[in-house]
């Protein structure tokens, strides 16, 4: 019953993220590439991070305000290494076009730069949920779960599932918003991006408070479902 559970933790946090793997991303090798690179670049960018607050942990029991700053400095950082991965990508679209040119074959369309921007969210969304989920989920392989004092009513596993979950959302549709953002010079869509990150960052400081998760939790899903409706509204338009 242990590994079962395990297992649902797991694909909470990333079921969707295989379909979308499966049912997109695997059917052309260099969306493959993208996803890679992408989740290998945030990955570095998360450890960079870590390395950081390394030196102020560990933080004082009962304040939040280090958390708060905690999460300002790494939401402003995450959205600078995502402009950086925008200008690279840039570079690259300019070298795919630039062969395509020499090979008399089509330039990238907007449908393949709306995929290469999923492909990059994804790997963006599981380098979180490997980072913050799946590294946590050993011992719920176990004997028995787990709960904190603050949380009796939501297993520790399962909260952070549906962090991690609400989390994957949120940076795989946020890519393709900011890319359109950055591409067209939306002010909108460049600033929703950050806005909606920084929300959903601080969201996750209501579960520090008693029975908090069962706040907290929802409305990060909320987040990811607002996330997802902006993308979807931005694309018909």
């Amino acid at each position: 019953m242990t590994v079962a559970a395990g297992l649902g933790y797991a694909l909470v946090a990333l079921g969707p993220a295989f379909s979308l793997f499966a049912g997109v991303v695997a059917r052309k090798p260099f969306l493959v590439l993208t996803l890679l690179t992408s989740t290998l670049f945030w990955l570095i960018s998360l450890i960079i991070l870590s390395g950081i607050w390394r030196v102020f942990l560990p933080i004082r029991s009962g304040a939040w305000w280090p958390y708060a700053i905690l999460i300002l400095t790494s939401v402003a950082f995450q959205e600078g290494i995502r402009l950086v991965f925008w200008r690279l990508y840039k570079k690259m679209e300019e070298m795919l076009d630039s062969f395509a040119d020499r090979i008399s074959k089509p330039r990238l369309c907007l449908t393949d730069k709306m995929l290469i921007s999923l492909a990059g969210g994804l790997g963006h969304g599981v380098a979180h949920a490997v980072f913050f989920c799946l590294s946590l989920l050993t011992p719920a392989f176990g004997r028995a779960t787990f709960y904190v004092e603050k949380c009796s009513r939501m297993p520790f596993f399962l909260v952070s599932a549906i962090i991690s979950l609400g989390f994957l959302v949120i940076h795989t549709f946020s890519m393709i918003i900011a890319f359109n953002g950055y591409d067209e010079r939306k002010r909108s869509d460049q600033v929703f991006v950050p806005v909606v990150h920084l929300i959903a960052s601080v969201m996750t400081l209501i579960n520090l408070a008693p029975g908090g998760c069962v706040i907290g939790t929802p409305l990060l899903c909320v987040m990811g479902a607002v996330t997802l409706q902006y993308c979807w509204q931005m694309l018909i338009c």
